[in-house]
């Protein structure tokens, strides 16, 4: 277990014990039957598919490593560099092929670049399916979970995704159990810890056993498009970033630390120019900024897809925003709530294991508007004094006794954190 791990553990085993915040501590989240112990924050990194799809290689994960150092990506605590569908050798079942890594891709193998991410800080992350096939017709895991899961650990893979969006999507809920709980057995078998992503599209509930499975993060919609607010759903299928972000709504009780709700890989800074297996025509510089916003105040894994290799410097700025970034890494673990939503705006709230309070202001309207937000009222925080920090302008905005009003843009999310001020005795 890695230091941020053990001190968020920590953090959540001590503060109830002290009484601290005994509102905080009655509607916690119920503790699952078992846990691989990983994932006490939610997991930050990168995954290829967004922009590569299947047309990944040794190369291009070489490159991708080298820029999360030179950008300041590995600084501002993105961990996991993950291969996604495509990095195996054949097309075709299981029952007629193995399991192997692409010799053209990858000629000096998985393991090869796994040591090179770990010479850098960071760790390797994999794909793969428990269907005969994966979602691109590669060679599935399905039968061979216990023999997968070693293979993977033996080349130090620490993270998997287990795609199941072909092979089970009407599955009844006890064979989707049955599914993941194999390979989640099988990873927790291994010396090596590895992360369990469960990839299920929020199909039969998924958040509602896959915590008690020692499941780390699941998907709780369907793919992301490169969408702000598209209407309806793209080919009757893609979820645009409100629809995600509405999905999710209402399922914060189901995240805590080793488990979490997952809003699906960031579409930030892809402006359009994605893999042809994604869609979407882009979002503006301020939407991409609104998405980053939300997926982290609501506690999801932050995996982006966009290329770190050319990042522009907005991108770039708004990825490692380390003060937005620190909302999603809290030891507590508690995901914002939607507090008020009226005619288009909206706010969200998220308790702080300092005792601090975020708050994001979305507009999801076409309009400028001024939005308030009242501790008493909205938070039911009795503090008559508070400061506040807006943790995108890096700026501390003073110290109020009344409600706070903000001018929020078209598409707009403004985060600010809220601290208590405490008269001098």
């Amino acid at each position: 277990m890695n230091r941020k791990n053990l001190i968020a553990l920590l953090v959540m085993m001590i503060l109830p014990a002290l009484g601290v915040n005994s509102a905080m501590a009655a509607d916690a989240p119920k503790k699952p039957k078992i846990s691989n112990g990983l994932a006490l924050t939610p997991p930050m990194g990168w995954s290829s598919w967004n922009n590569f799809a299947e047309h990944i290689n040794e190369q291009l994960m070489i490159e991708t490593i080298d820029a999360f150092v030179s950008s300041g990506m590995r600084d501002a605590g993105y961990t996991y560099v993950n291969l996604d569908d495509g990095w195996q050798r054949y097309k075709g079942a299981r029952n007629k092929y193995p399991l192997e890594f692409d010799p053209v891709k990858f000629p000096r193998g998985i393991k090869y670049l796994s040591d090179y991410a770990h010479s850098k800080g960071l760790k390797l992350g994999i794909y793969s399916g428990p269907g005969q096939t994966t979602c691109a017709g590669y060679t599935g895991s399905e039968g061979h979970e216990k023999q997968d899961a070693a293979m993977f650990a033996s080349w130090g893979i620490e993270h998997l995704k287990y795609d199941s969006c072909c092979s089970h999507k009407d599955a009844p809920v006890p064979v989707l159990k049955t599914i993941f709980g194999d390979m989640s057995k099988a990873l927790m078998s291994q010396k090596r810890g590895i992360v369990l992503h469960a990839c299920h599209c929020g199909w039969g509930n998924i958040w509602e056993w896959a915590a008690d499975l020692g499941i780390n993060h699941w998907r709780i919609g369907q793919d992301l498009s490169d969408d702000f607010d598209y209407p309806g759903n793209r080919e009757g299928y893609y979820f645009d970033i409100l629809d995600m972000l509405d999905r999710g709504v209402g399922l914060e009780q189901y995240a805590g630390p080793g488990h979490w709700n997952d809003y699906d890989m960031m579409v930030v800074g892809l402006a359009g120019k994605r893999s042809k297996d994604l869609v979407g025509a882009g979002a503006s510089n301020v939407e991409y900024r609104t998405h980053f916003s939300l997926w982290a105040m609501m506690d999801s894994p932050l995996l982006t897809g966009t290329d770190v290799r050319s990042m522009d410097s907005y991108t770039k700025e708004t990825l490692t925003n380390k003060e937005v970034i620190a909302l999603n890494q809290d030891a507590l673990g508690r995901p914002a709530t939607r507090i008020s939503s009226v005619n288009g705006l909206e706010i969200f709230a998220k308790e702080l294991s300092d005792g601090s309070w975020a708050v994001a202001l979305l507009n999801r309207g076409s309009a400028t508007a001024d939005m308030t937000v009242s501790l008493r009222k909205d938070l039911h925080l009795p503090w008559s004094k508070y400061s506040i920090r807006d943790l995108w302008q890096h700026a501390d905005l003073g110290t109020y006794d009344i409600p706070y009003t903000a001018e929020v843009i078209s598409h707009e999310t403004k985060v600010i954190r809220v601290y208590e001020v405490k008269d001098a005795k």
